[in-house]
């Protein structure tokens, strides 16, 4: 059965039990707060250049540092959700993101900033992992419309990161954080997230799939564009807009963002993976190239829109190319590969900028574009089962 078929023929079956649909408002608060710690940074990031005087460089390695972090997560959440119950590697993500923040609120340089923003990512690792494969193995059969909806709840957390961004200075942002991360640890324990329901096996296998590839230059490219917008182009708009005008602009796209998340489910995720490339870049590149708050909102609009397809899309495509029960292995290597995206965006986005102005910002993502062109090229052109020869 494709993602599609999935989605569709599970469209109105209900949640079993009220227990059951309180565990996944919960993995949606979850997802929204772990999505929330992304963006929080990117209306600070002005504010922490001028304190330190750091350079767009300097403070895109800065932003690599969660990213870098996420992809050890990864590999320990990974490990961990084959051997212990979800609220185990949920909890411990928790604890994890909470001393990070208790670096920003404690720390005033860089040398403690950078390792408590590292810390932070490892946290957020393994929450993605204990949310995903709770809600794998709670709704077997509505996988694709169930993670859509995970990814349309990260995308609301993109409009909670950017609000409390707003808040002045830098501790004030990372000192709500961490409350609001407190306080999740408490529907957490009370509702005992249940043990898998499935057994999830780590399946080297899976990785020969041409659709697996496909699907990790889908999330690399996605990720990437969101990096982008979260580490590069919030110095570029701070030269007219405040703090607070920034991270207002970035919650009100983030709903555009969860909007086409959800929506997205709609379409055959190659499709929407390959839409959303047209929209990123076109977005990103009129952004880069404008010094006008109305272009900038407009560009912002649209990339966002095609960031909102393009996690969808790739989500779709790896659940088409690997069965949920052997996807431990695909799933941690296709996330670690996503969130590399995010990481070179502002490492390379950074010293782009420095170099040549922020029109060439949208450069970055481009190669993120061609790979995910090419590589659904070449899934469409196997002669694997229907899942890597759907039609585009």
């Amino acid at each position: 059965m494709s993602a599609t078929d999935m989605a569709e023929g599970s469209a109105t079956a209900p949640l079993a039990g009220r227990r059951s649909a309180a565990v996944y408002v919960v993995l949606l608060g979850l997802g929204a707060l772990d999505a929330a710690g992304y963006s929080l940074i990117a209306p600070v990031l002005p504010e922490l250049a001028q304190r330190t005087g750091a350079s767009a460089t300097v403070m895109g390695m800065l932003v690599a540092t969660f990213p870098l972090g996420m992809v050890a997560g990864f590999a320990l959440g990974g490990a961990a959700v084959q051997r212990r119950a979800p609220a185990a590697v949920v909890l411990a993500g928790l604890g994890l993101i909470a001393a990070g923040c208790l670096g920003f609120v404690l720390g005033t340089d860089l040398g403690v900033l950078a390792p408590a923003r590292l810390l932070m990512g490892l946290g957020s690792g393994c929450l993605w992992l204990g949310i995903t494969f709770t809600t794998l193995a709670g709704w077997p059969g509505q996988e694709y419309l169930c993670m859509s909806r995970i990814f349309a709840a990260y995308s609301a957390g993109g409009l909670l990161g950017p609000l409390l961004g707003s808040i002045q200075g830098v501790r004030g942002p990372f000192t709500a954080y961490l409350v609001l991360t407190l306080l999740m640890a408490a529907p957490v324990l009370a509702l005992r997230l249940p043990a898998h329901a499935a057994t999830f096996t780590a399946d080297r296998r899976a990785l020969r799939s041409r659709g697996f590839w496909a699907a990790s230059a889908g999330i690399a490219f996605a990720v990437m564009a969101l990096g982008t917008l979260e580490g590069v182009l919030p110095l570029h708009f701070g030269a007219k807009l405040a703090q607070s005008q920034i991270g207002v602009l970035y919650a009100a796209t983030s709903v555009l963002v969860a909007v086409t998340a959800a929506l997205a489910a709609r379409l055959r995720p190659r499709r929407a993976l390959l839409a959303s490339t047209l929209l990123v870049i076109t977005g990103l590149a009129a952004a880069g190239a404008s010094t006008a708050v109305p272009v900038w909102i407009g560009a912002l609009a649209v990339a966002v829109c095609g960031i909102g397809m393009a996690n969808t899309g790739a989500i779709g495509v790896l659940l088409d190319a690997v069965p949920a029960q052997r996807i431990v292995t695909a799933m941690v290597l296709w996330s670690q590969i996503g969130i590399l995206g995010y990481l070179l965006a502002p490492v390379m986005g950074g010293p782009l900028a420095d170099a040549y102005g922020y029109t060439t910002v949208a450069a970055t993502v481009g190669v993120g574009a061609l790979a995910v062109v090419l590589t659904l090229a070449w899934q469409h052109r196997s002669r694997q089962p229907s899942a890597d020869s759907d039609a585009t």
